[in-house]
């Protein structure tokens, strides 16, 4: 284990600890996606999903065989 994995690793699950109270075995179960995406949700812009009208055109489709 080199120096500077040991120190994120020590600094990402304290922020982990501390901001989600996980415990030591939880941080060490999620992988680095899971961590990143769970830390940086509030910080993304990210897009609402499909809006109702396409949904239904969608499953109109569905339905029609198209």
């Amino acid at each position: 284990m080199s120096e500077s994995f040991a120190a994120g690793a020590r600094r990402l699950a304290g922020i982990a600890g501390r901001l989600l109270n996980w415990p030591p075995d939880w941080f060490w179960d999620a992988t680095p996606a899971e961590l990143a995406a769970i830390l940086c949700a509030e910080d993304q812009d990210t897009d609402s999903g499909m809006s109702r009208q396409t949904l239904e055109q969608m499953m109109e489709n569905e339905r029609d065989g198209r």
